[in-house]
Parts: C-alpha cells; structure tokens; sequence
C-alpha cells in the first residue's frame, strides 16, 4: 500500500491537478509521508515543495480518504489518498518534479490517475466539480 496525502482545491468548479516531468497523467498535488510525519506536516511540505505555496493550517479539513490501483504500478500495488482541503498563502508555480499546473473539469477525467478518478466522481455527485 503506498501512502499518500493530498490537496483538493477547488476554484470556480475545477480542481487544481499538477503534472510532473516526463509524464502523461495528471494528479491531485501532494505525496508519499516522511516517516513519522502527520497528514498535516506532509501536506504542508508536499504543497510547499511542489507549488511553493503555503497552505494555511488552521483551514485544513478532511474531505476523505480514498483507494485505487496505484497508477504504473504492477497489479496488486494500490494507493491509499487521503484528501484534505485547505486555503493557501502565495502564488502557485510549477517547482521540484512538477512541470505543469493546471484546472481541470470532470470532463477531463479520463486524464488523472484512478484513484483521482473516484475523488473526480465523488466531487461531481456532490455537485462541486462541473
């Protein structure tokens, strides 16, 4: 099981989704803990290295912990995302391993990894992803 904490921001009906280097699939910003970190400390790091923003604690609130097939991983390997929502201090910019910053609709779906599919499905029902 990889382990993972992610960021769900959600802007005028998309969702913010980053694209590293030499890849094709999009995914929700954020990553793998540190050992001995919380969900908190490794979404603030993650965030902070990746978009070189802030993401403001005391916003931070659970939208939900997610499972799936871990994307280019061998059968079997799946990733547990959880998933919180916050606020952000700063200017989101590509940094580290990220090469694209984008908005993305429900109808762009079919370009994130499954386990951001079922946080896209989940977000459409609720009526906050269009």
């Amino acid at each position: 099981m990889i382990d993972k904490v992610a960021w769900v921001r959600l802007e005028g009906g998309r969702i913010l989704s980053t694209r590293s280097r030499g890849k094709d699939t999009y995914y929700l910003p954020g990553g793998k803990r540190e050992p001995g970190e919380t969900d908190l400390q490794t979404l603030l790091r993650e965030i902070a290295e990746e978009l070189t923003v802030a993401v403001r604690p005391e916003t931070a609130e659970l939208l939900g912990v997610y499972e799936a097939q871990a994307h280019g991983q061998g059968k079997g390997v799946r990733v547990r995302m959880t998933c919180y929502t916050g606020d952000y201090d700063g200017t989101l910019a590509p940094s580290s391993e990220i090469e694209e910053v984008v908005w993305l609709s429900f109808a762009d779906r079919h370009r994130v990894s499954p386990v951001d599919q079922i946080i896209f499905d989940d977000l459409q029902a609720a009526g906050k992803l269009r």
